[in-house]
């Protein structure tokens, strides 16, 4: 038991630093290749930060826990709309601007009734990722679009921005610089330790449920949710922190759009699966319920409160433990 908690841990920290080195390289490649920062924004730091919960649902479908695979997506959008989005207006009360709330925060809720639908019909198969791989790049174009007309900014947008606030060299300002060789070799060592990642992580998530005689849904749910998660929550208080709550908030709302319609998207074309019964009858509708439940916070008063995001983390806690069965 002791070895899987220890090679758990393992799998999370090289997932975490697989994706930064792998963020790195690809958006330096693109860089040389003449993509804007706007573009390289949306696509490279949108989809390359959302590398460990890829990695770790991808691996855990072709390992046969599909469980662990929704899981990991479903559970990652309850931590960011309850730990991470509670967090942050706990650090600073976050001020709400309601015409990109409610169109991120409604692509959200509109990608969660997707994958429920998904779920109840074909499963998260091929049909059902293509469609969503299909969603995620109208998302990203109408975003593109939106930047390029001086709009309000999204969502995809602010997630692009909450990861340059923790390091600005994910989203470059400056002319290419450096060696595409270089650049190219960052990103396999990135790839190299994604994966290798998220092998450890998966059979060390299976062991466990094993050990403690846990369903895989739990520990997809909980323990590697969060662990994945990791990285939107250091980003999202870092904005906190520096009093952007309006990114802290695109953040979560990327994130959440991230992982249903990309992660979810892959993952049933590379590895298709069912959505387990036990997710499909009372996660995704707890999720969905959640999605609703953050945008009528959010806007009360046109701000989330302090006390609101006390409400978030408690009630993030209570499913957790409640999930786990220590209640």
């Amino acid at each position: 038991m002791m070895n899987d908690l220890l090679f758990l841990l393992l799998g999370l920290v090289l997932l975490i630093a697989g994706g930064e080195l792998l963020v790195r390289g690809a958006v330096r490649i693109a860089e040389r290749l003449g993509l804007s920062p706007m573009l390289i924004g949306l696509t490279v730091v949108g989809m390359g930060t959302s590398m460990p919960e890829l990695a770790a649902s991808v691996q855990a479908s072709l390992a046969g826990s599909p469980g662990i695979a929704v899981g990991n997506i479903v559970g990652s959008n309850l931590a960011n709309l309850l730990l991470i989005l509670g967090a942050a207006a706990l650090i600073s009360p976050i001020a709400v601007a309601r015409g990109p709330l409610w169109r991120d925060g409604g692509v959200g809720i509109a990608a969660v009734l997707a994958l429920i639908a998904a779920g109840w019909s074909v499963g998260l198969g091929r049909l059902a990722g293509a469609l969503f791989l299909v969603a995620m790049a109208g998302y990203i174009f109408y975003a593109y679009r939106q930047e390029r007309l001086a709009g309000p900014h999204g969502a995809a947008h602010d997630r692009a921005m909450a990861v340059e606030s923790v390091d600005s060299a994910l989203v470059p300002h400056s002319p290419p610089s450096g060696q595409l060789l270089t650049a190219i070799l960052l990103f396999l060592a990135g790839l190299a330790l994604v994966v290798g990642g998220g092998m450890l992580l998966v059979n060390a998530a299976i062991a466990i449920a094993g050990s403690l005689g846990v369903s895989d849904e739990v520990i997809g749910l909980t323990v590697v949710a969060v662990g994945t998660s990791f990285p939107e929550l250091v980003t999202s208080a870092v904005a906190a922190f520096r009093r952007q709550g309006d990114i802290a908030l695109g953040n979560v709302l990327g994130s959440s759009i991230y992982n249903v319609l990309f992660i979810g998207g892959v993952t049933g074309l590379v590895a298709p699966g069912e959505v387990p019964a036990s997710i499909l009858g009372f996660d995704l509708w707890l999720l969905l319920t959640v999605s609703t439940l953050a945008m009528l916070l959010a806007w009360t008063g046109g701000r989330l409160s302090r006390r609101e995001g006390a409400v978030l983390v408690l009630g993030y806690c209570l499913y957790a433990v409640t999930t786990a069965g220590l209640l």
